[in-house]
């Protein structure tokens, strides 16, 4: 199990605690391997982008009209979270509904 997030969000340290066997990534400094990002986006689509975000709030319409996983790459701060990668499964966010399928 691989976690992707930012060690300073709330919510990926919640779901890390909870998941202590999970391998965490850190998107701001080792960003997201391009297969793993295009596995994640054909599975959870538009999704995947958070367009709450600061980072969102401060980029132009021109670079919003970017493809996403252009933009997730260049930006992986982008990226909702936590990204949980299950083999290949892969889940989204740390609401309930995760919760449930990943804690039982």
């Amino acid at each position: 199990m691989i976690m992707y997030g930012l060690k300073t969000c709330d919510t990926c340290r919640k779901a890390l605690k909870s998941l202590p066997e999970a391998q965490f990534v850190d998107v701001r400094a080792e960003g997201v391997p391009g297969d793993v990002l295009n596995s994640a986006y054909e599975a959870l689509g538009d999704a995947l982008l958070n367009t709450r975000s600061t980072t969102w709030r401060g980029l132009d319409e021109a670079t919003r009209a970017r493809p996403p996983l252009d933009l997730l790459a260049d930006h992986p701060t982008l990226m909702k979270r936590p990204l949980i990668d299950v083999d290949g499964r892969f889940y989204l966010g740390w609401g309930k509904d995760v919760q449930a399928q990943l804690l039982g």
